[in-house]
């Protein structure tokens, strides 16, 4: 991973005191509301319903153990003791006090780690797969690409102003597991006829009130021209896109994309590019791709008898519990005696508590540092999902780790289950929100509490959102949920057949919303159908993403509404 250098840590720490003043004086009665707001939003500072939010930047959601050990200790002394991870990667704090974000600051920037962009009309947090570098069917590592990026846009300022906030993805294989094509820009890296590697260039793409798939608007761009390419891009979004205060909903590029046509977008972008920034100073060199390429060497993968290996592993598996976990949260490895294991931040109740998607309480934090020191070379990594990875576990390991993780109830075995559910906070913390999401998904936990009914329903990705901002993404999950206000009332939208992977599409409004009480209810209607009719060939159901697009929504409807 990117180690800060000298100047890299000096601009940091200067960006810390900057903000330590300006906070002083906000609070001082010497800096107006409007002037500090786009001040404390650079520095990822939000005021929600209850208390400030701050949002920490993790980069390709790539941390190192000791940056973990920072981000407990933080939640342990400036916040109620936990931390909340996002689709996008990033952890936030829903509790900090205002006057003690800058020492936070300070505390984050200790380790290399910061809060810059993480909000505002700016270039956010580049996103990628969390098994970056060590699929088998990868054409290329794409985290070198977007530390590339995350170098040219962090401090950018002729893009610390766009018309609205823009985000960035990039992927190395055909199956997409960072929702490229729901990005402001999406990038996958590909080889063209000559075997030389670049980009599929993906443009206008995202969620909210107004959900679009982007449109590709280069099929090749050769990799010394990304930066080139992604500035002409911004050029052109920054010229044309609404910044009139009435069209909030109508500045993202993928309205500009939609109004202007993806033809004519392209021609402006490639006019752009071919006139003032191809073959210029952002050029990349092949020393500059090997030197971003050098931050992620290939860790000292230890040569393992794969027969003796698997024999031991063979023993545990007859640990149903063991093998439940292994089957659902373990992912194969390029380098044979490896896999990556996917911690689940899904724990559903414990204890009698949901425990909301996405939360880790500091203890949690710690005991994680310590077991990816022990079994995974130091490095976590977090994902679109909300989940955690461990990337590179010997598979004479699992078993040990199972049993530390099952310690720390973060060993549910429930990834890509009904219950690995994508769920943004809502009404309990979001001012944006319209309605509560923790409750819903409470209630979906207690009615779907039999882990063989999961396993038989198979891969299902349900995303809950409390307003139509989408920060769940329920416009591209198998089973989407909008929380919606009815005169003070909170009511619930489903829409189905949503896919956020390389097949993306929006799904479909099922009909009219349902009360509180009705979610669970409705949500096994929906999936009775699915059971009933299904397609069943020997052990093998046909998957609900496909049953969804081979019946439509019709059946789904006759069975909720009658």
């Amino acid at each position: 991973m990117y180690k800060y250098t000298h100047a890299d840590q000096a601009m940091v720490d200067e960006r810390v005191e900057q903000f330590r003043d300006q906070t002083r004086r906000f609070l001082a009665g010497e800096l107006p509301e409007e002037q500090y707001l786009p001040l404390r939003l650079q520095n990822g500072l939000y005021i929600q319903r209850h208390a400030p939010m701050l949002r920490i930047a993790v980069p390709y959601g790539l941390m190192a153990s000791y940056q973990v050990r920072k981000l407990a200790e933080i939640t342990r002394k400036y916040d109620r003791g936990y931390g909340h991870f996002t689709t996008r990667t990033n952890l936030q704090l829903n509790w900090p006090k205002l006057e003690e974000v800058p020492d936070i600051l300070a505390e984050l920037a200790s380790v290399q780690m910061h809060a810059i962009q993480t909000s505002g009309n700016c270039i956010r947090n580049t996103t990628t797969d969390p098994y970056a570098g060590i699929n088998a069917n990868e054409v290329e590592d794409p985290r070198p690409y977007c530390e590339i990026i995350r170098q040219w846009s962090t401090f950018h300022p002729e893009f610390a102003f766009l018309p609205r906030k823009f985000k960035i993805a990039v992927i190395g294989t055909a199956e997409d597991r960072a929702a490229t094509q729901v990005h402001d820009i999406g990038l996958h890296v590909v080889k063209n006829e000559e075997g030389e590697v670049g980009f599929e260039v993906i443009v206008g793409g995202g969620l909210g009130r107004i959900p679009v798939i982007g449109k590709t608007i280069r099929e090749f761009l050769p990799r010394k021209h990304l930066l080139s390419y992604l500035d002409a891009i911004l050029r052109v979004y920054n010229l044309h896109g609404r910044r009139d205060s009435k069209s909030k909903y109508k500045s993202r590029i993928k309205i500009l994309v939609e109004n202007m046509g993806a033809r004519e977008f392209t021609k402006l972008v490639e006019k752009e590019w071919e006139t003032f920034t191809k073959d210029g100073e952002l050029t990349l060199t092949d020393a500059n791709i090997e030197t971003a390429k050098s931050y992620f060497p290939e860790f000292d993968y230890e040569h393992i008898d794969t027969l003796a290996s698997q024999s031991e592993l063979n023993k545990h598996l007859e640990n149903k519990a063991f093998a439940d976990w292994y089957s659902r949260n373990t992912v194969a490895h390029k380098v044979a005696g490896y896999r990556a294991v996917v911690v689940s931040l899904k724990a559903g109740l414990v204890n009698g508590k949901y425990v909301p998607a996405g939360d880790v309480t500091h203890e949690q934090l710690d005991r994680l540092a310590d077991l990816a020191d022990e079994y995974s070379f130091g490095e976590i990594r977090g994902t679109h999902q909300q989940n955690l990875v461990f990337a590179d576990v010997k598979q004479t390991d699992l078993y040990a780790l199972w049993e530390a993780l099952t310690e720390i109830d973060l060993a549910r075995p429930n990834i890509g289950t009904l219950t690995d559910m994508i769920v943004c906070p809502g009404f309990d913390l979001c001012a944006l929100a319209n309605a509560t999401t923790f409750n819903i998904a409470e209630q979906i936990e207690k009615h779907f509490d039999d882990l063989d009914y999961l396993y038989d329903l198979g891969d299902i990705q349900l995303n809950m959102s409390g307003c139509v901002n989408a920060c769940a993404h329920h416009h591209v999950a198998d089973i989407g949920i909008l929380g919606v206000d009815k005169k003070g009332e909170h009511w619930y939208q489903f829409s189905l057949g949503g896919s956020s992977k390389s097949d993306t599409r929006l799904g479909n409004i099922l009909g009219r919303s349902v009360a509180t009480e009705e979610v669970a209810p409705t949500l096994q209607k929906v999936l009775d159908v699915y059971t009933q009719q299904r397609h069943v060939e020997g052990d093998n159901p046909e998957p609900f993403s496909e049953f969804v697009q081979r019946v439509g929504i019709t059946p789904f409807k006759e069975a909720v509404y009658g």
